[in-house]
């Protein structure tokens, strides 16, 4: 009978850790149970992908142009832009606008007849002179590389998804009071900051290269810097996500 007590005393002894073990792996199963679906697990989610594609698609985007650093007119170019993206990071783009020139803020006359004072000229006194810069038409072919999509975290939930793009192209311009034609090209820099898979807000910067001729200090190659900043449009407005 003694033997048969310490039988059980020694079975009860081996049989306590492993009672406490199971006890706590049930524990810790039930823990992740509760933050699997505890009120951590809605509030951070994580990161989808793209929230738009562009491959098979068209950007439609009327925007606004605005010449920087002009010594002689100032330029607004109220354009419209139509791009065809056969892939994702390559679009082929026809660009097009109408120039609404105003006397820059640099420009000045200065004439015998008031004693050598400098005043700012009048936009017929800049034609009259022949001016350079003063642009009418822009007409463009675009090729666009857009190889970097990004997100910038704004909250724990919210990201503002951003797109990349460089931009190389042909351009016909129309300068001068007579409007006389001219090619040259442009180059530049641009960023989407996307609203929705077929919305989103586009900033440019190019600099536009061509050459004027009978100006009043003659033949001279223009380098005009540029900031368009245009609304895009994506048809169609849904794509396919795989």
């Amino acid at each position: 009978m003694k033997a048969l007590r310490v039988g059980i005393g020694l079975a009860v002894l081996f049989a306590a850790p492993a009672f406490a073990d199971s006890e706590t792996e049930a524990g810790d199963v039930s823990e992740v149970d509760k933050d699997a679906a505890g009120p951590l697990r809605e509030r951070v989610r994580p990161v989808s992908g793209n929230l738009f594609l562009k491959s098979g698609r068209f950007e439609l985007s009327p925007g606004v142009t605005i010449s920087v650093k002009d010594a002689f007119y100032t330029k607004y170019i109220v354009g419209l832009t139509l791009t065809y993206f056969p892939f994702e990071t390559l679009g082929v783009g026809l660009r097009a606008g109408y120039g609404i020139p105003a006397v820059s803020g640099a420009a000045q006359i200065c004439t015998t007849g008031t004693g050598g004072k400098c005043t700012q000229p009048t936009l017929a006194e800049l034609e009259k002179y022949k001016a350079p810069g003063e642009i009418q038409l822009v007409a463009g072919l675009d090729l666009q590389w857009a190889p970097i999509y990004g997100k910038i975290s704004l909250s724990a939930e919210k990201f503002l998804h951003f797109d990349l793009y460089g931009v190389l192209g042909g351009e016909v311009v129309q300068y001068g009071p007579v409007g006389t034609m001219t090619f040259g090209g442009n180059l530049g820099l641009g960023v989407r900051f996307v609203a929705s898979k077929w919305l989103a807000f586009r900033v440019e910067m190019r600099d536009l290269i061509y050459g004027e001729t009978g100006t009043g200090i003659g033949d001279s190659t223009r380098q005009q810097i540029v900031v368009d900043f245009g609304v895009s449009v994506f048809l169609p407005t849904t794509f396919g996500e795989g």
